[in-house]
């Protein structure tokens, strides 16, 4: 795959030049609808600022395109990039902007008025529903409407990874648009999962957390046959233990999914791949922040106090010992997904020792997925004690299924 970097822009000169660049600025917000929304994790927004302070301090107008949260092709004041860009600039010393709308007056007015060095974000994409249309023709428009308020020497770059999967205006057409170039977030995404799925050092560790199981089938499935070993927590741990046979009381279950996980796990076996499910499990009362909990073998949830009743939420001591252990003797590692409720200190734990376990590993380390890490950060962790944290989300997962990427496709050029 043959992209053209951000390095090759910035050699051939910006001063003075519309550059478009597509950042993920989709961060959590907390705070009432009609009242000032703040961002809980500005993590993604940190992330975003490294290129386009490059392209600023080289002379360029930026015009950022980004999306928050998924409206339904019309304004909404809950998703709107206004906290998020006050954050941005609080970030900064370079001079940030939003500007009113997508790409009509409001947006031609300021990109018009912007000068050499600053920055403008333009409103949600997704406020415009050709944004996310299937048909070709719209998405088109609204790229081209895109390109126009960049002018006739304008250039793209694309860097968030977290989007490249979307075959969106913003993302795909907008790349075909214009003169396309990766960002850096996206050539350091491409380069660590391409060092996941390509002869990654063994012994290959892939931690799987969170709360489905279907959200992962496919990675699990490209997964077989190429780590040694996967380990599986949060809340689809639950449809492994049924598979195997076990009750898992009121614990988060995809039914539906436990044959699929059975067939997977008689496949793991065949090709090498070993999966190890915990031991013992943390199980509640109720889902709540206060609830009773009590330790148990997993293989016996309903032995709890509460009975059929009981949910599990966090894996116990002694398989986040376990987990730990494997994670330390590991080459490489790749950890997607929280191992309980970890928003809930009672249950927290599970999680918290798979990161302790990553950041003192010398491991080649990932943490994938937007729940880790936000998890990571959520509980004091530095984030240069792992080797990558992905910005990628669900791109990433799709990436290590083996699936194609329009964004990245769209980048490619001679």
């Amino acid at each position: 795959m043959t992209l053209h970097t951000l390095d090759e822009l910035l050699a051939e000169g910006v001063q003075g030049r519309y550059i478009l660049v597509r950042s993920d600025l989709n961060v959590p917000l907390s705070g009432a609808e009609d009242g000032k929304q703040t961002v809980t994790d500005d993590g993604r927004l940190r992330a975003s600022l490294p290129v386009i302070e490059k392209l600023a301090a080289a002379g360029a107008r930026v015009l950022v395109l980004a999306h928050l949260g998924r409206p339904k092709g019309v304004p909404e004041q809950k998703y709107s990039l206004k906290p998020a860009v006050e954050r941005l600039a609080e970030l900064t010393e370079v001079s940030v902007s939003l500007a009113d709308d997508v790409s009509g007056s409001a947006a031609q007015a300021a990109a018009a008025a912007l000068q050499d060095g600053q920055v403008l974000v333009l409103q949600n994409v997704r406020f415009d529903p050709r944004e996310t249309s299937k048909g070709d023709e719209e998405r088109q428009e609204l790229a081209a409407e895109f390109a126009a308020l960049g002018g006739a020497n304008a250039a793209f770059v694309d860097d968030a990874f977290g989007a490249v999967h979307r075959k969106h205006a913003s993302v795909y057409d907008l790349a075909k648009t214009l003169p396309s170039y990766q960002g850096d977030l996206v050539r350091t995404e491409l380069e660590v999962l391409q060092k996941l799925t390509e002869n990654p050092e063994r012994p290959y560790v892939v931690v799987l957390g969170g709360s489905k199981v279907s959200d992962k089938l496919a990675v699990i499935a490209n997964l077989i046959g190429k780590a040694d070993k996967i380990l599986v927590g949060g809340g689809m741990l639950f449809t492994f233990l049924a598979a195997q046979g076990h009750s898992v009381g009121a614990s988060l279950l995809e039914a539906d999914q436990i044959d699929t996980v059975r067939e997977y796990l008689a496949k793991a076996a065949a090709a090498g791949t070993e999966f190890l499910l915990p031991s013992d499990v943390v199980v509640a009362e109720k889902f709540a922040a206060d609830a009773a909990h009590e330790l148990v073998a997993a293989d016996a949830i309903e032995s709890s106090s509460f009975g059929a009743e009981g949910i599990g939420l966090d894996i116990g001591p002694e398989t986040a010992k376990s987990f730990a252990e494997q994670i330390l003797a590991a080459k490489t590692v790749f950890w997607n997904g929280p191992m309980g409720v970890f928003e809930f200190p009672a249950f927290a734990a599970g999680t918290k020792a798979v990161a302790q376990a990553l950041a003192d590993s010398s491991a080649f380390s990932v943490v994938g997925g937007g729940d880790s890490a936000a998890a990571v950060r959520t509980l004091g962790f530095a984030e240069d004690s792992f080797g990558h944290i992905s910005t990628g989300g669900g791109a990433s997962l799709e990436f290590l299924e083996g699936k194609e990427l329009p964004g990245l496709d769209a980048l490619q050029r001679d």
